[in-house]
């Protein structure tokens, strides 16, 4: 079928009210819509303001791969692709699915690393990818220049489809299970009513609806606009080039994709497709989507691409002898992250986003629809959503300057693949300030949400540029000597991009209360650290409350999180209650000062009583610091004695350098985030968004310790708690140690128990006190998950296709019993 083959809608006329409606119908909308109607909801109306599958979903490319790097993208491709399978027999419309396989390919060892671990973690969730030899990939595709191929990474029964037949069987389904689709009717307004949306403004009339859900691909930011929502993407253009027909080119060749020359081969027509996600490209559409951009293309820039595609037909050396057929181009929306933007939108109730692919729309179509409309139904997502939820972004992501900017190397992204990748556009506009400081100090600079954050720093006269690697990366001793500080002497950190909430109000303790699964009634000065949970007992947040006055809690939080903690914060807040919340995150700069000496250096600068008895573990006073006041926190996330100090903004360079010139006495030494996870892990601490999720139970994370079943109010989650551990658990986190001191563990690396496969690692890290690699992940089984069951098994990591032995433990291995905070 091609896109003038439309399927008949049988509506003429809109209803005045559905349950749901739809904006959007590429392959994301009619994959919402599907799944709705399987779900048992008829009343969907699907809404395209031109024809099915308008936009982007008409050019993909219509690759079907299952191997990707976390569980949620996995989960979604997976599923996308056993429903494109199966989904012509139960709707008479073919998808055109073809289990051709598909193959990755190492050209260097840094690649061939990468892909291994890939293949590892893709195994235990049911991918078979297999390692296979130059020979082999020589086989499958003879036309391939395999002399500087090191090894290819092969699955059977991964492989294509077409993307118009697949949306229109979607589209077809969707109606057979009741939902209505309106073509031509454009989407001008979104009704809205106490926070809340009501429905929405065509140019054919107007329906009111319970939910409305954006599914408007490049056009999604548009429509977010119109609700008052933002949808932070961008337009890039995409090419492929099409060759006339090579003889040897057969329709059932493998997809290939060659990382290393940013490009992708398949079979089209008897010739060569050849795609390409080049490192720089080009933003498009920086004015708006032109209205009638319905099945439209851009004018390819020959001059600007041809470096590109004549080093992907180094791979084909005979595709450079044929005729182009075709050289398209077309526009792909982008992220700044390049995670998907799902979810309820943090602005308006009942309004959910499905947009963002970042150029895989049909690869994910299956499963985001499936996502979604189960979100949708069940008020919950099924899923792990820190990299798919629209909430971890923040609303000047959405701003066109800094959307332009970034997208220019976000197309490379899909084919990078590096621990602790960093981005190099849209930098430098959002910094504490220290930054000028610490950037003279030798500070490598990461990026979250705009932050600029020193991740490590490079001694004197060095400069602090990353060299990527899969192995030790250059800042790989720096780090270590950051860490031994933290151990042995003193660390200065900046930790002013963590999110900082005040809570107030003659309310504030039993809103709090509830929400929180700790008990936060406590005396003014005391630190609680804390998880939010919903019905079901998963994590919703990881914080610590602080009590600094009867009436007045102070929140501290990942800064990926804030949005989503200031909402549910609002939305479980009584209408009647007497509680304001006030986001004071730009108000203070955090300066973190841990370390055996941490107490002698701050005593030398206060007129504070810094000892243990006077200023004990998990509690906060207001100390004076030369001219400052600064609210001083004994908290640790490194596993030593140590305070964050939360300095008003325009004292902070004030008692910065009186801290740098004080701590030249006590050997203080400035440390970065690869210190700070080297050495959390090392004390087992958790990371939301790494170790913990929104599918995680406290209990099942090791944080039973924090929550409080016997605190009068109660708290969200605890019923469902309470039945777990009635039930007993089924994962566990639990942190490990190589045995062999060389391994690197980044995350994602499998964990096995004697012999079996039985989860895989969240995080990793290297102990450099323990004197190994240290991680943090869940074990697995069916059976239960008890201590007994932790204990008496034989461990080993898979690294890179080679299992190395490893300690396993459910109590920290630094600091067991937690003397050293506490000192």
């Amino acid at each position: 079928m091609n896109k003038d083959q439309q399927p008949e809608t049988g509506n003429t006329l809109l209803p005045s009210h559905a349950q749901v409606v739809i904006v959007g119908g590429g392959v994301i909308g009619c994959s919402v819509a599907y799944h709705l109607t399987k779900l048992g909801w008829r009343d969907v109306v699907l809404l395209e303001r031109s024809q099915l599958t308008a936009g982007t979903t008409w050019h993909a490319a219509g690759l079907i791969v299952s191997g990707f790097s976390s569980e949620t993208t996995i989960d979604m491709a997976k599923y996308t692709r056993d429903l494109y399978e199966r989904l012509g027999e139960e709707t008479g419309q073919d998808t055109g699915f073809k289990a051709i396989g598909y193959m990755q390919i190492a050209s260097n060892p840094e690649r061939l690393d990468n892909l291994r671990r890939r293949a590892d973690y893709c195994r235990g969730y049911g991918v078979t990818t297999e390692e296979i030899s130059p020979a082999e990939i020589k086989k499958m595709w003879p036309l391939f220049h395999t002399d500087d191929i090191i090894a290819g990474f092969y699955t059977a029964d991964d492989g294509r489809v077409n993307p118009i037949d697949t949306t229109i069987a979607l589209a077809k389904g969707a109606k057979m299970g009741g939902a209505r689709v309106f073509e031509e009717t454009k989407v001008t307004g979104i009704k809205k009513k106490n926070g809340r949306v009501t429905g929405v403004v065509t140019n054919k009339g107007e329906i009111e609806a319970e939910y409305v859900v954006n599914c408007s691909g490049m056009w999604a930011r548009e429509l977010g606009k119109m609700a008052g929502v933002n949808v932070p993407l961008h337009a890039a253009e995409h090419y492929y080039l099409i060759t006339e027909p090579i003889e040897g080119l057969q329709p059932d060749l493998p997809i290939v994709e060659d990382p290393d020359l940013f490009a992708y081969y398949r079979e089209e027509m008897g010739g060569l497709m050849l795609g390409l996600f080049e490192p720089v490209a080009r933003p498009w559409g920086m004015d708006g989507i032109p209205e009638d951009f319905s099945f439209g293309e851009i004018q390819p820039d020959w001059d600007r691409l041809m470096q590109y595609v004549e080093k992907a037909m180094e791979r084909i050396p005979i595709a450079k002898d044929a005729g182009v057929h075709k050289f398209f181009c077309g526009p792909e929306s982008f992220t700044p992250d390049m995670g998907t933007l799902m979810g309820e939108a943090p602005e308006l109730k009942n309004f959910y986003v499905a947009a963002g692919f970042n150029s895989l729309g049909i690869l994910f179509g299956g499963g985001a629809g499936r996502v979604m409309a189960q979100w949708i139904v069940d008020g919950y997502p099924p899923v792990d959503t820190s990299e798919i939820n629209i909430d971890r972004l923040m609303p000047f992501q959405n701003n066109p300057k800094y959307l332009h900017d970034r997208t220019v190397e976000l197309l490379g992204w899909q084919y990078i693949s590096w621990p602790n990748l960093q981005p190099e556009t849209a930098r430098g506009s959002r910094k504490s300030a220290m930054y000028d400081r610490l950037a003279e100090a030798g500070a490598y600079y990461g990026e979250s949400v705009g932050w600029e954050y020193p991740d490590w720093f490079a001694p004197a006269g060095i400069e602090p540029k990353v060299a990527y690697s899969w192995g030790r990366q250059n800042w790989f001793e720096y780090v270590a000597a950051e860490h031994k500080a933290a151990r042995e002497d003193v660390i200065l950190m900046d930790l002013t991009h963590m999110s900082k909430f005040l809570v107030q109000g003659g309310d504030a303790e039993k809103v709090l209360n509830k929400i929180c699964a700790n008990n936060v009634a406590v005396p003014v000065g005391r630190i609680v650290y804390t998880q939010w949970l919903n019905e079901r007992g998963t994590i919703e947040a990881d914080m610590t409350v602080t009590r600094l006055a009867e009436d007045i809690y102070l929140l501290i939080l990942v800064d990926k999180a804030h949005t989503h903690v200031e909402t549910w914060l609002k939305n479980h807040t009584p209408a009647d209650a007497q509680v304001s919340i006030t986001d004071v995150t730009s108000g203070y700069n955090i300066i973190n000062v841990q370390g055996p000496k941490s107490r002698q250096l701050i005593s030398g600068l206060t007129s504070a009583d810094m000892s243990n008895q006077a200023f004990p573990y998990l509690t906060a006073q207001e100390i004076d610091m030369a001219y400052a006041l600064v609210k001083a926190l004994r908290v640790t996330y490194v596993g030593e004695l140590g305070w964050e100090l939360y300095v008003p903004t325009e004292f902070t360079l004030h008692v910065f350098d009186m801290l740098v010139d004080a701590g030249k006495n006590v050997g203080l030494k400035y440390a970065g985030f690869q210190a700070l996870n080297t050495l959390r892990i090392e004390k087992a601490y958790r990371d939301y968004g790494w170790d913990i999720d929104n599918t995680d139970t406290p209990l099942e994370v090791g944080l039973g310790f924090v929550v409080d079943f016997d605190k009068p109010s109660g708290f969200i989650g605890k019923d469902a708690l309470l039945r777990q551990k009635e039930e007993g658990l089924k994962h566990r986190l639990t942190q490990f140690l190589l045995k062999d001191p060389e391994p690197l563990l980044y995350g994602g690396e499998p964990i096995f128990r004697d012999g079996k496969r039985v989860g895989y690692l969240a995080s990793g890290g290297y102990g450099h006190t323990l004197g190994g690699a240290v991680g943090l992940g869940s074990i697995k089984n069916e059976t239960g998950v008890t201590a007994d069951f932790v204990r008496s098994g034989s461990y080993e990591i898979e690294v890179a296709g080679v299992r190395y032995p490893a300690k396993a433990s459910l109590r920290p291995m630094y600091d067991p019993k937690g003397l050293k905070v506490r000192s």
